[in-house]
């Protein structure tokens, strides 16, 4: 098995910050949250049962896979040369019975499936595609039944380089549908009904870099309810990123995941996120978290958040989280990406569970005990041992040792909520930027307000040219310092200048 990174409980964060003040909140007529999804109308990713049908025939050269005859594909790729391409005949195809039986292809293999070729892993096999080889192409295929473990992959399960993963439908797998390598591209495929994540794009040593994920549908995934059983693991949802630097994740259609839609923590950088319609998954349509440099834009973000964010209220637990949630992250011009800020714009927010939160948690920082991505330190100071009194005390370190949500600009977008649709008001229409109040370990240089006061007035956080439609109110400094929508505009704060706040939902 291959180490994966470990995350400690992500809601220990909330217990620092004391106790809460709650704003009203009605619980939604509808117990299970938003109606599942209805494709919009307009450009968006339907995949799903929708699928481009691959070869009718096998293609000149091809070898040709008979489902009549399990392992054939094994069997046939063991004794092929790397660059092969095979054609899988319409049907099931099997491997054998040994939960280990895996496809292992060679450099530059091709697997074209033809109409209604299903792979499928009847729930012994673990994985589909394995191995190290770089630039091997799967199309066309159904692949489901596998039984892949905790924080495994079925498709590309060793993250190997170069695979293209085109028109498939990966479905109804343990583990996640996809793992992934740097230079993958991720094109066209419908994601569904996976147990943990319809992709786990985590390679060792942190070497995923060039990653395109283009119009897919994602849906469906975190069948096995892994944040219940494994409490606040942060290890369910859509899409999982980790280290990854470089990624266009662009127009696909990211809906009805059990856990947050699409999720980015740690040491992430370079991601352009665009033209995506991501709705109705249970937490956060996007995280982004400890990580830097991104920009989110034209993006259309709809009932996202309803079950997380009641369960915080159910609770009695007010932290704003949030349709997007940025946590620890920022921009950082040091650290190599297409831009140097954190830019979230052009995008439509339509009646989530709140709008965007900007989080620093001041005692989450390298080598401190709090830090829930274990063993991780900043892009910065790679060393965790230099992150110790009495360096960290002052200068450099002092500095870079912490993850830091700086150089966010956040404007020219539309937030809508509408109170008749959600049944609830304040509690789930917040705009926040804040910090809780530093008090972990000892010897931390970051203790009492040095955090919040960096977030809201000195890292360059702003907000401005936006358009509010609903009963909106601001979260500033630390979690009870609710404002409205002039205090928020006013000094101290001095945001959202040149935005406008209509009170009547709808729109």
């Amino acid at each position: 098995m291959i180490a994966r990174p470990h995350r400690l409980r992500r809601a220990a964060l909330l217990v620092l910050l004391g106790p809460l003040t709650l704003t009203a909140c009605t619980t939604p007529a509808d117990e299970t949250g938003p109606n599942p999804a209805q494709a919009p109308s307009g450009s968006i990713a339907q995949v799903c049962d929708k699928v481009k049908a691959g070869p009718a025939e096998a293609p000149a050269g091809a070898v040709k896979i008979d489902p009549a005859v399990s392992g054939d594909l094994a069997a046939k790729t063991r004794s092929s040369p790397a660059g092969t391409t095979f054609w899988l005949a319409p049907g099931t195809h099997r491997l054998g019975d040994d939960r280990y039986d895996q496809i292992n292809p060679k450099a530059g293999n091709v697997y074209l499936g033809g109409p209604n070729a299903v792979f499928d892993g009847r729930k012994i096999n673990q994985y589909a595609f394995s191995g190290h080889a770089a630039d091997v192409k799967i199309q066309y295929l159904t692949v489901q039944g596998f039984a892949a473990p905790h924080d495994e992959g079925v498709v590309n399960h060793d993250s190997a380089d170069g695979w293209v993963i085109e028109h498939n439908t990966v479905q109804d797998n343990d583990g996640a549908a996809l793992m992934a390598g740097a230079r993958q591209q991720v094109r066209a495929n419908c994601l569904r009904r996976n147990g943990q994540y319809g992709m786990n794009a985590y390679a060792q040593d942190n070497a995923i870099k060039g990653l395109v994920v283009e119009g897919n549908e994602i849906s469906g995934n975190n069948t096995g309810d892994w944040e219940r059983k494994i409490d606040g693991c942060g290890c369910s949802g859509g899409i999982k990123f980790w280290s990854v630097d470089g990624a266009d994740i662009r127009g696909n259609w990211v809906h009805d995941n059990r856990g947050v839609g699409l999720w980015a923590d740690t040491n992430n950088n370079d991601f352009l996120i665009e033209g995506n319609v991501i709705e109705n998954n249970d937490g956060s349509a996007l995280m982004y978290e400890t990580s830097y440099n991104a920009v989110i834009r034209g993006n259309t973000f709809r009932r996202n958040n309803w079950v997380d964010g009641k369960g915080y209220i159910d609770r009695g637990d007010s932290f704003p989280v949030a349709s997007i949630y940025i946590s620890e992250s920022g921009g950082e011009p040091r650290v190599k990406a297409r831009t140097d800020k954190l830019e979230i714009s052009g995008n439509s927010f339509e009646n989530n569970w709140n709008g965007v939160t900007l989080w620093e948690n001041s005692d989450r920082f390298c080598n401190s005990p709090a830090n829930t991505s274990s063993g991780s330190c900043t892009r910065l100071v790679p060393e965790q041992a230099k992150c110790a009194q009495p360096a960290i005390a002052a200068g450099a370190l002092n500095e870079d040792c912490r993850w830091k949500t700086q150089r966010v600009e956040i404007h020219h977008n539309r937030f809508m909520l509408d109170p008749v649709v959600t049944n609830c008001e304040e509690s789930c229409a917040r705009m926040a930027m804040l910090a809780n109040f530093g008090t972990f370990p000892e010897w931390s240089p970051y203790k009492g307000e040095v955090v919040q006061q960096a977030i809201t007035f000195d890292q360059g956080n702003k907000l401005h040219d936006n358009t509010y439609s609903g009963p909106w109110n601001f979260v500033a400094f630390e979690p009870s310092r609710v404002l409205g929508f002039g205090e928020w505009q006013g000094a101290p704060y001095r945001q959202d200048q040149g935005s406008k706040l209509t009170r009547a939902g709808g729109g």
